[in-house]
């Protein structure tokens, strides 16, 4: 099992490029299905949850080429059926996408349930809702959804929470739907926006994504394109912390300031130095950290996704930070890792409460999820000592080269996977 060695203490320093937006290019890849003319998408991360779905989408017959490492190029005008019961699939979230995308060009869709990170109950009931306003049949039997339309008609949509998910898949059925759709309440996220661009260089007719409010006109078919998926702001975040936990300085390029804007502003609240450039920004954290208060929330709020690395700055900070989770309620399955380094972190149902530690000191972790692996790293990059990070597929699912980004801002990281290769890294460290 492969895990991460790091030698903490060191600062940071440097430029990291930020690759394309996983959230934005696994809802791209699936709607790609949607013409049968050839699409060519660009700035595509080379992560699991990618190479899972495009597997899936080989399943039924989607011929997909690496042009080069971030280029794909997808012809899906010889799909053979619309189950999708690929074993892969299974490990991920965005699989649902895959219903949405065939639905709306075929009518009909039976997809396995979803899987991805144990960090809450996720329902699916608005992608459900939506659906059947556009006139579709939905069932969920065996482990699978099957939705099924004589005819999709647009409908006027009233998401009850906020969903980026729903929003999305009712945004591809209702592409290729007959009439109007309107989606109220809706997630108004960059990859919400990206998606929606997509469609519209394919030749759908969107408008308001980025807003609550998206209107779409169904068209009768949709035609290639190429595209390139905007930049990650996860994975930017997630080293824009780094910077700040190991009192370092990283500048993050290929990134929309305009999206991390939320990040920006907790960094500077907790004693940063935030420059920004059309499409970089720079995190200089010369300071101690002080503490505050964040709540997570839907785009353009604080982000869920960085919610355990804000806290891992927080738990080094002087004073008392509470931290408010209000999307998903098993988000904190890292305190007790975090409380091992010697972090002081108490967890009342969807709050926890920080009182900031002078340092954390080197333990074996295991990482409980996507982000809270990655947060776990960067605690174990700021602390005294040697670090293990266990179940770093988690960490795969969604940073490309996520070591070697750190090794080349002065980390001492290595992926190891026997104990032999644990004490050669130990070694060479000192």
């Amino acid at each position: 099992m492969e895990q991460y060695a790091i030698k903490g203490g060191n600062p940071l320093v440097g430029e990291v490029e930020i690759g394309g937006a996983k959230n934005a290019a696994l809802p791209i890849l699936a709607a790609s299905i949607m013409t049968d003319e050839t699409v060519v998408i660009e700035n595509v991360p080379d992560v699991r949850d990618i190479n899972a779905l495009l597997q899936a989408m080989e399943s039924i017959g989607v011929v997909v080429e690496h042009l080069d490492r971030h280029t794909i190029k997808i012809n899906a005008s010889a799909i053979h059926g619309h189950v999708i019961e690929d074993d892969l699939i299974k490990k991920i979230r965005a699989s649902y996408y895959l219903i949405g995308a065939l639905l709306g060009k075929y009518k009909e869709a039976e997809v396995v349930l979803p899987g991805g990170c144990n960090i809450g109950s996720r329902p699916i009931d608005q992608h459900i809702k939506g659906w059947r306003a556009l006139g579709t049949q939905v069932d969920i039997a065996h482990g699978l959804i099957s939705a099924k339309a004589e005819c999709l008609k647009g409908g006027h949509i009233y998401m009850d929470v906020v969903s980026v998910g729903a929003t999305i898949n009712v945004m591809m059925a209702a592409v290729m739907a007959e009439g109007q759709t309107i989606i109220e309440n809706a997630a108004k996220e960059p990859h919400v926006v990206d998606l929606a661009n997509f469609l519209n260089s394919m030749g759908a007719n969107i408008k308001g994504a980025g807003t609550d409010v998206i209107r779409i006109k169904g068209v009768s078919r949709l035609h290639k394109t190429e595209y390139a998926i905007i930049p990650d702001q996860i994975e930017a975040g997630t080293f824009m912390f780094a910077a700040a936990v190991t009192k370092g300085d990283i500048t993050v390029k290929n990134v929309i300031p305009k999206h991390l804007e939320s990040i920006s502003a907790k960094l500077m609240e907790i004693g940063c130095e935030i420059e920004e450039s059309d499409d970089a920004v720079r995190v200089v954290a010369s300071k101690p950290l002080r503490s505050t208060h964040v709540k997570t929330l839907p785009y353009p709020g604080f982000p869920t996704d960085m919610q355990p690395q804000i806290a891992v700055a927080l738990a080094m900070a002087q004073g008392t930070s509470i931290v408010t989770e209000s999307i998903f309620e098993n988000r904190f399955r890292y305190v007790d890792e975090l409380t091992r380094m010697g972090a002081n972190i108490k967890v009342e149902g969807n709050t926890a409460i920080i009182n900031g530690t002078r340092r954390y000191t080197g333990a074996r972790l295991t990482a409980p999820d996507l982000r809270a692996g990655a947060a776990l790293v960067l605690a174990g990059l700021a602390a005294e000592g040697f670090t293990l990070v266990d179940d770093i597929h988690f960490i795969q699912r969604g940073y490309e080269d996520f070591e070697l980004k750190l090794q080349h801002l002065g980390a001492q990281i290595a992926r190891v996977e026997t104990e032999r290769e644990i004490q050669k890294f130990k070694l060479k460290v000192g």
